[in-house]
C-alpha cells in the first residue's frame, strides 16, 4: 500500500482561516508533545504576518512561541511561510528579511515554504539563496488561479523552472480554494511531470467545499504529501480535515504515515477551547460558484462585510464583489493572494463607496502601475487604466520614490541603538517600539492550557504545589475537600 504523509497547518493557517490568528501560544503547549508524535512531515507555526498581530493584540512574544514549541516537538520540522516581502503591503529592505530568516533558524524554525504573488522566478531565486544561506529547507509554492492567464502552459513553465532551483520540494498551492477535481485530475500529471522527481506537496482551501476531492484525486494522480488541519481548526474556510482526508486514503488503499489516535486528544482539546472561548467551529461550506468569479479569500469578505457595516453600507457587499472582478481584470489579472488581494479588494471597494472608478486611487495600486510590485504586473494592466492612475498627482509623487535599503545596523540605530537585539529588533520592526514594550509590560501566565473543565483544572494545577495539605472547594451544596496523608491524597465530597 502506498503512504500518503501529512503536513499540519492547524497551528498557521487553521487558526488564521477561522480564529483570525487568535490562537495563543497556552493553548497549543499543553498538546505539542503529543502533536510530535504523530508523524507529521512537518507543522506550520508561523508566518510573516503572525508576528505583528501577537505583540499587538495577544500581547505575546513570537520569538517566545516559536522556542517553546520547538522545545516540546525536537521530532516534527516547524515551518514558517513566507511571501515576497515579510512585511505583506510594504516592500522589505532586503537586511530585514535575511535578518528575519537568520532568526528563524536561530530560534527553531527548519522550513520554509516560500511564495511570491507573482510566481516571478527572478523572486523566488533571491528568496531561496536566502534562505539556504540560513540553513533552512525549503518548500517552494507555485500560486494557483483561474484566469486567461493562468493556464496549463503557464503552469508547465513554471514547475519545470521551480525543478531548475535548489529547492526540497515544490508545492501547488490554491490560496482560494479554487481548485476542482476536473482541474487537479488535468493539473497535477503536469506539476508532476515537469517537477522532474522532486517531491510535490498540495496545498488548497475549502472556500467551495472541494478541497477534501482535490485531495483524493492529487493522492490517487501521484502527490504522496498533503496539507490538511485538526477539527475544529479544518473546514470552513480553512483546509480539509487530516481525519477525513486519511480516511478516505485508506479506503482508496492508501496508507497514511500519521497516527490519528493520537491526534485524538488533540482535537478534543481544541475543540474544549472553541467552546471556552465563544470561538467558530470550523464545518463543510457548500459550493459557491461566485468565488471562481470574484476569487476573494474567505476572511478577506469577512473584513469587507464588517468595514461596510460600520458605514451602514452592509447592503453593498454585492456590488464590492462584482467591482472587484472588474479591478481584477484591469490589474492584468494578479492572483488574489495577499497583498494583491488586499489591492484589488480595497481599490474596488473605494470605486464603490465613493461613487465614482478610480476617484481616489491607494498608494498600493499607484506602486503596482509604476512597477514596483513588477514590471510585468505594470505591462499586463489595461492600458487606459493604468493612464487614468499614472495621471494622478499621487502618481508623480511616487514615482520619484525609491525603495529605502537600510543596513541592519541602521535600522537598529532607528529603533533603540547598539543594545537592541536582532529578535527585539525584528519585533520593533514589525509591530512598533511602543507596541513591544507594551507586550513586554503585559502580564504572562505561567501555566498552559489544556482545555479541560475548569474545575479539573483547577484541581490538578493545585495538586501540583508541594506547599498545600488540603484543599476545600464549596459552591453552594458542592464541597469538594482534598487533603494529603502519609502515602496519598483522601477525597471526600
Amino acid at each position: 500500500m502506498k503512504p500518503v504523509h501529512f503536513v499540519d497547518t492547524t497551528l498557521r493557517d487553521g487558526h488564521l482561516s477561522l480564529w483570525a490568528c487568535a490562537m495563543r501560544t497556552d493553548w497549543m503547549l499543553p498538546v505539542a508533545e503529543q502533536i510530535d508524535q504523530v508523524g507529521f512531515r512537518a507543522l506550520e507555526l508561523m508566518s510573516t504576518s503572525i508576528p505583528k498581530k501577537m505583540v499587538r493584540e495577544l500581547r505575546e512574544d513570537p520569538w517566545e512561541r516559536v522556542r517553546l514549541f520547538a522545545k516540546r516537538a525536537p521530532r516534527t520540522p516547524l515551518r514558517v511561510i513566507m511571501g515576497r516581502y515579510i512585511t505583506s503591503f510594504e516592500i522589505t529592505p532586503a537586511s530585514i528579511t535575511k535578518l528575519w530568516l537568520e532568526r528563524l533558524v536561530a530560534n527553531g524554525i527548519r522550513e520554509v515554504r516560500m511564495s511570491d504573488c507573482s510566481n516571478t522566478v527572478s523572486v523566488w531565486e533571491q528568496l531561496i539563496r536566502d534562505s539556504r544561506r540560513a540553513g533552512l529547507k525549503i518548500v517552494l509554492n507555485l500560486v494557483f488561479s483561474v484566469s486567461p492567464v493562468h493556464t496549463d502552459d503557464y503552469y508547465a513553465k513554471l514547475a519545470r523552472a521551480a525543478a531548475k532551483l535548489d529547492v526540497d520540494r515544490i508545492c501547488l498551492k490554491d490560496p482560494g480554494g479554487l481548485l476542482t477535481p476536473e482541474r487537479t485530475r488535468i493539473l497535477v500529471p503536469i506539476v508532476l511531470r515537469e517537477a522532474n522527481g522532486i517531491p510535490v506537496e498540495i496545498h488548497t482551501h475549502c472556500t467551495t467545499g472541494l478541497a477534501p476531492l482535490c485531495l483524493l484525486e492529487a493522492i490517487k494522480l501521484g502527490i504522496d504529501i498533503v496539507n490538511t488541519a485538526t477539527p475544529p481548526l479544518a473546514n470552513g474556510s480553512s483546509h480539509p480535515s487530516v481525519f477525513t482526508v486519511a480516511e478516505n486514503a485508506i479506503a482508496l488503499g492508501y496508507t497514511p504515515t500519521i497516527d490519528l489516535e493520537r491526534l485524538g486528544p488533540v482535537s478534543d482539546h481544541f475543540a474544549r477551547i472553541a467552546k471556552r472561548e465563544g470561538l467558530p467551529i470550523g464545518i463543510p461550506l457548500e459550493y459557491n460558484e461566485a468565488q471562481y468569479t470574484h476569487q476573494v479569500p474567505g476572511g478577506m469578505i469577512s473584513n469587507l462585510r464588517h468595514q461596510l457595516a460600520q458605514m451602514k453600507m452592509q447592503g453593498r457587499l454585492k456590488d464590492v464583489l462584482e467591482e472587484i472582478s472588474r479591478v481584477r481584470e484591469e490589474l492584468g489579472y494578479p492572483i488574489m493572494v495577499t497583498p494583491y488581494s488586499q489591492f484589488v479588494g480595497v481599490q474596488a471597494a473605494m470605486n464603490v463607496i465613493i461613487g465614482e472608478r478610480y476617484k481616489e486611487i491607494t498608494d498600493q495600486v499607484i506602486q503596482y502601475a509604476l512597477g514596483f510590485w513588477g514590471q510585468a504586473e505594470s505591462a499586463a494592466m489595461d492600458p487606459n487604466v493604468r493612464d487614468r492612475i499614472l495621471a494622478c498627482p499621487r502618481a508623480k509623487e511616487l514615482a520619484r520614490w525609491r525603495p529605502p535599503e537600510p543596513s541592519i545596523e541602521e535600522v537598529r540605530q532607528h529603533l533603540g541603538g547598539p543594545g537592541v537585539g536582532d529578535d527585539e529588533l525584528l519585533l520593533r520592526y514589525l509591530a512598533g517600539t511602543e507596541e513591544v514594550a507594551a507586550m513586554r509590560a503585559a502580564p504572562r501566565s505561567e501555566h498552559s492550557v489544556d482545555g479541560g473543565l475548569p474545575l479539573v483544572t483547577l484541581v490538578r494545577e493545585l495538586a501540583k504545589r508541594t506547599g498545600l495539605s488540603q484543599v476545600r472547594i464549596e459552591k453552594g451544596d458542592l464541597v469538594l475537600h482534598l487533603a494529603k496523608t502519609a502515602q496519598s491524597a483522601t477525597y471526600s465530597g
